[in-house]
């Protein structure tokens, strides 16, 4: 059966280091951090004080008033983002049969924000004090449910609640409902708002966060000698998928084509990854393999890279092992040294910058790159952005539970719209 080939047509994303896709690009080109000290709730008590909060989101500049105080905050970034790429994309959805629009997101805790808060009330004033909107503003599948509400979107709906892999799983399995031909549009990636005082505390007993507090900025410092844990965030991202005959057809500007999605899983641990970094070899080579090509075909990777001892040095182990030689010609660099670890939404948020790379041309940094490790010897493109012909690259993701999530993409080279 013919496959159909699949674009990126549009984009929105909601971060640490800035709202929409320009102020987004622009921060990171320019290496700046989003990482400061968390104002949200007192953090006195907690050994991390710090992680990437989203400063400068309105809901109210998208949705209804009514509505903003019937989602979750994790919810809200996901319409506003789904919304910012529709636009992006200049996509009339009035004009497109509804049926053939599909929505698939990812998140890894969904809405914490709402359990936690109604809990206090549930203790404090009683089970009739419960909101009735508990339920259906606090369940992952919100985020999903809401932009196909709001957007009036009938086409496959999906939620995944892979942990840190959620994103990237969305956009792979997006890839696919396209290539079989289940629709002609689906709005893909991750949504997550899980700086909350309970999250923190998991995150921080766990051991898993940097503790560099005071000096925000410099903590999420993935393959650095020194990286000491990530840094938690919020945010979300989404892409506007097509797939080529319908975005050729209305004209459309086209960021990147999506070939290939490889997923796995350790089964090792429920946290740590393998030591032998098998699971991830093994995404990038289904990855590699679905989209028919040699890795001395890539020129770029845009890692997973969380600053945690473990993860960068058995990630960096697994390009080695996939790549070989290659691996020391590659880029390599991590998103999260600037705008830390959004869980859920970290690897759609990775594939978008991933997309920019290869049409901007330019390759974001690994900033706060400043102690060599012998475990991570590879080019992570230190401290400052870099001109490049990117022409293939793919994205990592690897979550909590042994998941493994790679997406590859390719510079779409017939592009009539403009940039």
């Amino acid at each position: 059966m013919k496959k159909n080939r699949v674009v990126i047509t549009g984009i929105g994303v909601i971060s640490p280091v800035g709202t929409g896709k320009e102020k987004f690009w622009e921060a990171l080109i320019e290496g700046r951090s989003g990482i400061s000290e968390i104002t949200h709730f007192d953090v006195k008590d907690y050994p991390t004080k710090i992680a990437g909060e989203v400063k400068d989101f309105n809901p109210f500049d998208y949705i209804d008033k009514k509505d903003v105080k019937r989602m979750d905050r994790f919810a809200q970034f996901a319409v506003a983002a789904g919304k910012m790429a529709v636009e992006d994309a200049g996509l009339n959805l009035e004009k497109l049969d509804k049926d053939r629009v599909g929505v698939i997101l990812g998140t890894g805790i969904g809405g914490t924000e709402t359990f936690e808060q109604q809990h206090e009330i549930l203790l404090n004033k009683g089970p009739n004090r419960v909101s009735p909107f508990f339920i259906p503003m606090m369940i992952g599948n919100m985020g999903a449910g809401q932009i196909s509400i709001q957007l009036g979107l009938k086409g496959p709906n999906i939620t995944i609640v892979n942990a840190c892999a959620s994103g990237a799983n969305a956009v792979g399995e997006a890839f696919k409902v396209l290539q079989r031909g289940d629709a002609d549009v689906v709005l893909s990636g991750g949504s997550e708002a899980a700086l909350t005082p309970m999250s923190l505390a998991g995150f921080c007993t766990m051991k898993a966060m940097t503790t560099y507090n005071a000096e925000p900025q410099r903590a999420s410092r993935p393959f650095d000698a020194k990286r000491d844990g990530f840094v938690l965030s919020e945010g979300a991202g989404i892409v506007v998928l097509e797939t080529l005959e319908h975005a050729e057809a209305r004209g459309a500007r086209i960021y990147a084509e999506v070939i290939g999605y490889g997923c796995t899983a350790d089964a090792y641990h429920i946290t740590a990854p393998a030591p032998d970094g098998e699971g991830a070899v093994k995404a990038m080579q289904r990855a590699l393999d679905d989209a028919g090509i040699e890795p001395k075909d890539v020129d770029y990777i845009n890692a997973h890279g969380t600053s945690t001892q473990l993860n960068d040095k058995y990630e960096t182990l697994a390009i080695k092992r996939v790549f070989g030689d290659h691996a020391y010609s590659l880029a390599v660099s991590s998103t999260k040294s600037m705008i830390g670890h959004l869980l859920g939404a970290a690897g759609a948020v990775e594939i978008i910058v991933t997309a920019l790379t290869v049409f901007e041309g330019i390759i974001t940094p690994t900033i706060n790159y400043e102690n060599p490790d012998p475990d991570c010897d590879l080019d992570y493109v230190p401290n400052k952005s870099r001109r490049a012909v990117v022409t293939t690259a793919l994205s990592n993701s690897l979550g909590f539970g042994g998941h493994n999530a790679t997406v590859v993409v390719r510079r779409y080279e017939n592009n009539g719209g403009d940039k």
